[in-house]
């Protein structure tokens, strides 16, 4: 048995190596060149039709704010892939991977606001009267292709226990070393708080997203930027170590055993891709629900998300990693996962092992939340309502088996079944491309989208100006 679990392990190392990453990055590059690198020209606008709008009232019909959408879409990506996977990425490949990662996080931006355009495009009212969407909406819709839609929905539900019981694991084995609370308590306490939450549907998910998620990201990178501000000096270093280490193979330090260049490329794409999810099509299910007047204005906020969760979050893992140098101790490779506490304990003591640890906590739990609302939705597309309450329970129960240890017979498939939900995805948005690049054309030649809000932001400025003067 132990010899299979190491086969399944090494074909998963390979099939998320050059393999994916070469689909997902020649993809990536095919939308942003298809939209004509919408992403970089229109950069400015795009932040302020999100985060400049999230005060304001919501245009067109939906079940929840553009805000909820992309909050719940984050409490998915943002998770512990930020806080142990960036480490990872340093130690195997050294800090020029982290180059590589912001790389992908652009070019990614482009997949990523496909495959949400798509969900809303092709989105649908269910029995509840909320709206839903995805990847099995627009494969069915956009394709007339159920089949695809099929498997990609079952693969996904089933897909989703064993990553709960990894999460829920995850979470029990956190606060049980911290803390010394019973796995086992920690699990049932786990599937109580998100039972309350995901039974209230998409709308109770994003009211308490768009309050958890803010918070926990804060809390996160409001520590890093302290750090930041105690140690102001080691910025330019910081970009010296990354750029120069981007293109050339990073040398051997302490406990880093040096790399190569494609080694240095393949962990800054791995780190980026596992981080922000671009192209696996879970994003978008959240992003169908949003109230938006077109589906591009919805892209925009699913662009903001690789943001927040690749170049800003991602980005202060790296930073107190690199400055605080513990990636140079002896056996730090041997230990990677724990770097990033032991960089912050560098910096606050026991304090900074703990707001790590809470962290990861937090992290943890909004993933949990919105991917089980995420299983649901599938269950809902393969067999109705009732299923999608039966699914929830499902995965409710995966919580506490894997807290207390369940899942480790199978945690070596669960890259390979991220794949099976991948593959199809992507295929589905390259062969719908022409939609996304026709609705793209639209949103910025037609009146009523960019150009209105271009010639209402003239207005504003203009009597802003009249006001001044006089």
């Amino acid at each position: 048995m132990e010899g299979f679990l190491q086969k399944v392990a090494d074909f998963s190392a390979w099939l998320w190596g050059i393999p994916l990453i070469t689909v997902l990055l020649l993809s990536g590059l095919y939308m942003t060149f298809k939209l004509g690198f919408f992403q970089f020209r229109y950069f400015g606008y795009i932040i302020g039709q999100t985060f400049g709008s999230v005060f304001k009232k919501p245009k067109g019909e939906g079940t929840v704010t553009p805000f909820q959408a992309l909050t719940s879409a984050l409490s998915s990506t943002i998770g512990a892939a930020n806080i142990v996977g960036v480490p990872a990425a340093i130690m195997f490949g050294g800090p020029g991977a982290v180059f590589w990662m912001w790389v992908i996080a652009l070019i990614g931006m482009a997949l990523k606001f496909a495959e949400s355009v798509l969900a809303v495009e092709y989105r649908e009212k269910n029995a509840k009267g909320e709206f839903v969407g995805g990847p099995m909406y627009y494969m069915t819709k956009g394709l007339n292709m159920k089949w695809l839609g099929v498997w990609f929905s079952f693969a996904l539900m089933i897909e989703l226990i064993p990553s709960i019981m990894v999460q829920g694991n995850s979470i029990a084995t956190t606060v049980e070393t911290t803390f010394n609370i019973p796995a086992l308590w920690t699990g049932i306490a786990t599937a109580v708080l998100i039972s309350i939450v995901v039974f209230g549907g998409i709308q109770r998910i994003g009211k308490v997203t768009e309050i958890f998620v803010p918070f926990m990201a804060l809390f996160y990178v409001g520590g890093a930027v302290v750090i930041l501000l105690m140690n102001v000096s080691a910025v330019p270093e910081f970009f010296m170590l990354i750029f120069s280490n981007a293109f050339s193979p990073a040398p051997v330090v302490g406990g880093f055993a040096g790399a190569a260049i494609v080694e240095v490329i393949r962990w800054g794409f791995a780190r980026g891709l596992y981080s922000n999810e671009a192209g696996l099509g879970t994003a978008p299910i959240a992003h169908a629900a949003a109230m938006t007047d077109h589906p591009v204005r919805q892209g925009f906020w699913a662009v903001v998300g690789v943001v927040v969760d690749t170049l800003i979050v991602c980005t202060a893992t790296a930073f107190v990693i690199l400055s605080s140098g513990v990636w140079t101790a002896d056996g730090a490779m041997d230990n990677s996962s724990a770097l990033t506490s032991l960089a912050f304990e560098s910096y606050f003591g026991g304090f900074g092992s703990i707001l790590v640890t809470i962290s990861l906590i937090f992290f943890v739990l909004s993933t949990v939340l919105v991917v089980v609302f995420y299983g649901a939705k599938q269950a809902e597309f393969l067999f109705g309502m009732k299923a999608s309450y039966g699914m929830q329970v499902v995965y409710i129960l995966a919580i506490v088996l894997g807290a207390v240890g369940a899942a480790e017979v199978i945690w070596g498939f669960l890259d390979i079944m991220l794949a099976a939900i991948l593959i199809p995805n992507v295929i589905a948005i390259l062969l719908l491309s022409n939609k996304v690049k026709a609705l793209t054309t639209e949103f910025f030649t037609s009146d009523q989208y960019y150009k209105k809000d271009q010639k209402e932001k003239k207005a504003k400025k203009a009597a802003a100006r009249e006001s001044y003067e006089s």
